[in-house]
């Protein structure tokens, strides 16, 4: 099943203004246009691949606004959406939110999981921290 052309367009508007406002560290408002865009697919949800990437772009913003715990609430919602399993990023992001509650064991689970799934480069433009906690807990 396939989003209407016109609901798709307004959807990816939303979230490309939702990125833009992340980029500007507008995060409060950021949320907004994600939520927005999210209450327009048809219920439920979870069945949409737009899930996936607007799940993941909030909780991507809850992660740079160190709510950690609401961002790993928000990241499980993309992960259990279409192929949300397999895509490195979710997998990256909840390791990182993981550790940065404090939970190593869940850390590291899913920063390996991402590891497997696209190698070292997944990590390239993070910080240095995540990818130690992974090589010092798990050997690559």
């Amino acid at each position: 099943m396939e989003l209407e052309d016109k609901l798709y367009d307004e959807i990816t508007t939303l979230c490309s203004e939702g990125d833009e406002l992340v980029d500007n560290s507008k995060y409060d408002d950021a949320l907004t246009k994600y939520r927005n865009a999210l209450n327009l697919l048809p219920k439920p949800v979870e069945q949409w691949e737009a899930a996936v990437w607007i799940y993941t772009a909030i909780g991507d913003t809850y992660f740079w606004k160190k709510e950690y715990e609401t961002a790993i609430h928000y990241l499980f919602n993309a992960y259990n959406c279409p192929d949300g399993f397999s895509n490195p990023f979710i997998n990256m992001r909840l390791g990182q939110c993981f550790f940065e509650a404090n939970n190593s064991s869940k850390a590291t689970e899913y920063l390996l999981h991402a590891y497997m799934l696209n190698g070292k480069e997944i990590f390239e433009h993070e910080d240095e921290k995540y990818f130690k906690h992974l090589s010092s807990n798990v050997k690559l």
